[in-house]
């Protein structure tokens, strides 16, 4: 990105992540793709940095900042590893931000700090074994007895859960109310009822641990549920949108990293009596990656920068993510291709870009329902 786009704090901010991107993350990202051990070492870096409190206010232990950093921030990092910046957004755009936007002063307080800081990670307890991109279908139960609500239940594919000491839990009071019924609560995952298994034999980012979470009869006080009775699935609707533009940067960390690998490998690599960067159809493979990915990370900036205005930024959240994940695996797959044979074996990085990119087009909603949103906005406008 070109700093005549950015402030000073916003290139400030990216040459410090940058650094540590390069520094500290990418020489150990090949480490944990293979171990497939979550990366405590990236996530106390991530947070000695105060990364972990971006956009979350300073009275409640947070770094203050803006969207655009965040998604700077993520994007860097991604860049680095992209395993860590599954870590980072579920934390902080899914679960943090979702206290930090829909909790109540208590509730604020009470957890924000230890999130913020990193002391503790958070996972966002949304998809079920028959509920994911339809999130309205949720199955998992949250009953009011006593002051408390008794929650049953599946959760499962929910990023930082073995690792998670607070989980933002949506769970239904009624499920012939559909989405209407829908609970947001905080549930510490130290509760009794809750049992956690870690879920393994993931394709790519593999050191962002993911689990599945049995609630049984859990009890979750009443003052831990956010915003009024069933709002849940509007809140969650307004966090997602916000977070796919934190997942729009961190496509974009991946398709740089891969474009780089890929110029470095063209430049050295000796074919046909010169270097692999002398043909023209390798040079145009570099052409048409760098411009796909200057023009994602452009329309990611966009819709931050229309968050960070309070103007209406969902449509376009949604085409960053949408764009830029498909940016991350066309990118990838160039990049494997570039490297030819090599590229196809680790510990050539561009094997595990590709790994890593491919499911940025399924989490936090698939490109097919990015594409319902764009276009259900887009009619209700014209309409």
């Amino acid at each position: 990105m070109s700093d005549l786009l950015l402030s000073d704090d916003e290139i400030l901010l990216k040459n410090t992540v940058s650094d540590y991107s390069k520094n500290e993350l990418a020489p150990r990202a090949a480490g944990y793709d293979e171990s497939a051990l979550f990366p405590w070492d990236n996530v106390s870096g991530i947070g000695d940095l105060g990364l972990f409190g971006l956009t979350i206010p300073e009275e409640y232990g947070g770094s203050g900042g803006t969207t655009r950093q965040l998604a700077i921030a993520a994007e860097e990092i991604a860049k680095g590893c992209a395993a860590t910046s599954v870590v980072y957004i579920a934390h902080l755009s899914l679960c943090t931000q979702f206290i930090n936007m829909f909790g109540n002063e208590e509730q604020k307080r009470n957890y924000l700090p230890d999130l913020a800081s990193g002391k503790k990670i958070g996972a966002f307890a949304l998809s079920e074994p028959g509920a994911g991109s339809d999130a309205a279908a949720i199955k998992t139960s949250a009953v009011k007895s006593n002051g408390h609500y008794v929650v049953n239940g599946i959760k499962t594919w929910i990023s930082n859960a073995p690792e998670a000491s607070i989980l933002v839990t949506l769970a239904t009071s009624d499920t012939s109310k559909k989405h209407r019924g829908i609970e947001a609560l905080i549930v510490e995952s130290d509760t009794g009822g809750i049992v956690t298994n870690q879920i393994h034999g993931k394709m790519g980012v593999r050191a962002s641990t993911v689990g599945e979470i049995i609630f049984d009869n859990v009890l979750v006080p009443g003052k831990n549920r956010m915003g009024g009775d069933e709002q849940g699935f509007g809140q969650t609707m307004e966090v997602l949108n916000a977070s796919r533009i934190s997942i729009g940067a961190q496509c974009v960390g991946i398709a740089q990293a891969a474009l780089e690998a890929a110029v470095d490998y063209a430049i050295h690599r000796e074919a046909f009596g010169g270097p692999l960067s002398d043909l023209q159809g390798i040079q145009w493979m570099i052409a048409e990656m760098a411009t796909e990915i200057e023009a994602a990370r452009q329309l990611v900036m966009k819709s931050a920068s229309l968050r960070d205005a309070n103007l209406p930024f969902a449509t376009e959240a949604s085409m960053s993510k949408l764009y830029a994940s498909k940016v991350a695996m066309e990118s990838a797959h160039k990049a494997v291709q570039i490297h030819g044979g090599a590229g196809y074996f680790a510990p050539t990085p561009v094997e595990r870009y590709f790994r890593d990119a491919r499911v940025t087009e399924i989490y936090e909603g698939t490109s097919e329902i990015q594409k319902l949103v764009i276009a259900r906005n887009i009619l209700k406008k014209q309409g």
